[in-house]
């Protein structure tokens, strides 16, 4: 990616460590990147395809119901993503602005008074979760707005390089001319400094209402589009464009169509939680509805108030109703998953970090692919750590998250940062109680009780065949 250096008029700047852009990625805070170090590693099926390794799978918690069995021969797409469509513009700055609403507005006029040049230009929000899940050869669309200007023409022109078509949301007639700011697509600011620290600033944020809060219905095309697909992601930063009751009704159309529901909350689940009630409404709704979490273990421990990252699984497992699995992203220690009857571990890889932003949508559309494909869970896991961990290697999201080949690439050669003090630990409470399954580079022992260890050869060892003969056929079928 390229950035570009930008000097501001004489304004005093550091930008706030907490902002809320319109975008998909849980990373996106103002902190140091470290090179060298561990990547980020985050993390129903709907098809009868499955691989044979005898490892545990997750079982459904209900029976589907005849209303969803009869959809399930309608589903052409395997993941439709919810709104959050936006353009990032990279910049690198001499330092990151200040955290005054005040100074942060001035800022933004003056980064909005003229478009820098188009190379500086990038897909961001749920593009890239769609981006990723397409090169992972999921047939993939985006449900969202973009307006008809300069931005808008740019994403649409992202996306269907991509193979990936827009389902647009829009109900009035003179939006498609309107120059109004909340009819304009999304633009978020990524300001990087010299320590390669970032900071992200949007018009959005100055915005007192949703984005989009003129939208009030699903429109028959956007009905469609959930309908026919496996799989509906949502995160917490739709909430920053679209109402609440708009979002619920997308949701709960997703349910009647047969649609699985996956929700990563994000930064905005903490504000969500302290929101206006239709927003408490609403989380509560995802956080029992959706069949699939994905959330990390700070956010895990906002949310239920529990500091364990499996008791607080569980706890979200307890509460919800369709909800299959929940996911939870443990940073450079690796991720876990967490069903009724198992508990799932992989360690992260251990690459050089370029860039870990995109890295949790990536791991996102990894996760998607396991659901829809019926994989064992750890395998899953280990796929999307490695997913995760080659977007980190590159710089920026987009266009440049990870590219199959080098998912391929780690997954020959894995470098896992194992860390048996830790996992020992976490674990050892829940060894007499649920069944465990541990990723490890080397076997050791086996199985010790209840807990079986996997070596990453054997997980993969299905998947990595299909991975690299689609580099040639360019797609995926498993």
């Amino acid at each position: 990616m390229h950035h570009q250096s930008i000097a501001f008029k004489p304004l005093q700047f550091p930008f706030p460590p907490r902002l809320h852009p319109p975008n998909a990625i849980p990373s996106r805070r103002l902190f140091p990147l470290h090179l060298n170090t561990t990547a980020y590693s985050p993390c129903s099926a709907s098809s009868s395809r499955s691989f044979h390794i005898p490892l545990p799978t997750h079982p459904p918690r209900s029976l589907p119901s005849s209303n969803s069995t009869k959809n399930a021969a309608l589903k052409t797409v395997d993941v439709a993503t919810l709104g959050n469509l936006c353009v990032d513009i990279v910049l690198n700055v001499p330092k990151l602005p200040p955290s005054s609403k005040g100074a942060r507005k001035a800022i933004m006029e003056q980064l909005s008074s003229s478009p820098p040049d188009k190379q500086y230009w990038e897909a961001g929000g749920n593009c890239n979760v769609a981006i990723a899940a397409a090169r992972l050869g999921l047939n993939c669309i985006t449900i969202g707005y973009v307006g008809n200007e300069i931005y808008g023409k740019f994403l649409l022109d992202v996306l269907r390089d991509e193979g990936i078509r827009i389902v647009g949301m829009n109900e009035e007639a003179d939006v498609v001319n309107s120059p109004s700011a909340s009819h304009q697509t999304l633009l978020c600011w990524v300001l990087v400094d010299p320590l390669q620290k970032h900071g992200f600033c949007s018009p959005a944020d100055f915005f007192e209402e949703p984005a989009f809060s003129w939208m009030s219905t699903l429109s028959e095309e956007v009905k469609r589009g959930i309908k026919r697909s496996r799989i509906l992601f949502c995160n917490g930063y739709d909430f920053d464009e679209l109402c609440p009751g708009l979002i619920l009704s997308a949701v709960d159309y997703a349910i009647e169509a047969g649609t699985s529901v996956f929700f990563d909350p994000g930064p905005r689940g903490k504000s969500l939680l302290r929101g206006t009630v239709e927003e408490q409404k609403a989380l509560r709704h995802f956080l029992r509805m959706s069949d699939v979490l994905l959330l990390t273990s700070d956010e895990a421990e906002s949310l239920t108030g529990i500091a364990n990252p499996i008791l607080a699984g569980q706890e979200l497992l307890r509460t919800g109703v369709r909800t299959k699995w929940v996911v939870v992203k443990m940073g450079p220690r690796g991720s876990i998953l967490i069903t009724t009857s198992n508990i799932t571990c992989a360690s992260a890889f251990k690459v050089k970090v370029m860039d870990t932003v995109g890295c949790g949508d990536s791991f996102v559309a990894a996760i998607a692919f396991g659901f829809i494909h019926n994989i064992p869970l750890v395998t899953t896991l280990a796929f999307a750590n490695a997913v995760g961990a080659a977007t980190a290697m590159g710089c920026g999201a987009g266009r440049n998250v990870a590219a199959l080949k080098q998912v391929v690439e780690l997954m020959e050669a894995p470098n896992l940062n194992e860390d048996d003090e830790f996992w020992n630990e976490l674990l050892g409470e829940h060894l007499d109680s649920q069944e465990v399954t541990f990723l490890s580079k080397m076997i050791l022992n086996g199985s010790n009780g209840r807990m079986n260890r996997v070596t990453f050869q054997k997980a993969v060892s299905e998947l990595l065949p299909k991975l690299k003969s689609s580099q040639l056929e360019g797609t995926l079928s498993c």
